[in-house]
């Protein structure tokens, strides 16, 4: 599933093509919007707004279009007219005189009052962006300081967009290996400074993989590794999706164990319960 980092990078794009715009042809896929393809067309197009892993499409008028990739969604970019060629199936289209966005795949798109979106299930529970610029270190900071959150588990409570918006399963053990976090704990058997580490690194490490197309490695990491010949899959990340190598910083082999049927990736040196 796209994490907060391709998220905002898609909605860069469709803001780059369509924002300013008057939508000259809309298509939607499901019925219940037909509707919507006379209404919304010749709107003009105002903002494009990640909210955590959802997007918004803002019209003049007051309408919006809310989409979640969730899984397998993907927009993809055209000249005006053109398709793209792949198998999967197209959900909504979005064409101007100059370019098309096309979404595929996703299940969950909506057409949203400005009124309707402060009481949408999944956009008024959203907690903190980490990836808005108005989102700072002390704003992160209180969400892993706050009472309320203390007796979940850490690896559970990453993956929480309630609790910050934007992280997902690579963004979570990169978070958790950072701040030397093991996946047994829960937020209130963390030390003080690995709550203060976990907030730095969730906003550092999501908005250096937007910046980087993805990675969470640092760059001195990342040039050392490139120097050995390493590929980009092999430098992204710290520790996810490297089972069975070796931790960058410890020479560890890294681990994986499964929560809510997501796998996490950890060094049980670096990430160890001992020392806590």
């Amino acid at each position: 599933m796209p994490e907060g980092p391709e998220i905002w990078r898609e909605a860069d794009r469709l803001s780059e093509v369509l924002a300013g715009r008057k939508v000259s042809e809309i298509y939607f896929a499901f019925d219940e919007l037909k509707e919507y393809e006379e209404i919304l067309n010749n709107r003009e197009v105002k903002t494009v707004e990640p909210r955590g892993k959802a997007i918004l499409t803002r019209f003049d008028g007051g309408l919006n279009i809310y989409s979640h990739n969730q899984l397998y969604g993907k927009w993809k970019f055209a000249e005006n007219g053109e398709r793209p060629d792949t198998n999967r199936s197209l959900r909504l289209a979005l064409t101007n005189g100059e370019h098309s966005a096309l979404l595929y795949s996703a299940s969950e798109i909506e057409v949203l009052t400005d009124e309707q979106l402060p009481e949408h299930d999944y956009l008024k529970k959203l907690g903190p962006d980490v990836l808005h610029p108005d989102t700072d270190y002390e704003i992160v900071l209180d969400r892993y300081q706050d009472e309320d959150f203390q007796n979940r588990k850490v690896a559970t409570l990453l993956l929480d967009q309630s609790f910050l918006s934007g992280l997902g399963n690579y963004l979570r053990a990169e978070v958790m290996f950072t701040a030397g976090v093991h996946p047994d704990l829960k937020l209130r058997q963390c030390t003080i400074e690995q709550k203060e580490n976990m907030a730095e690194a969730s906003i550092g490490l999501a908005r250096r993989s937007f910046e980087t197309g993805g990675i969470t490695t640092d760059p001195k990491t990342v040039e050392a590794l490139k120097r050995e010949g390493k590929s980009r899959s092999q430098y992204r990340h710290f520790v996810y999706g490297r089972e069975g190598d070796f931790c960058y910083k410890c020479g560890t082999e890294i681990q994986v164990d499964k929560t809510g049927g997501r796998k996490l990736y950890y060094c049980p040196e670096c990430q160890s319960k001992s020392d806590k």
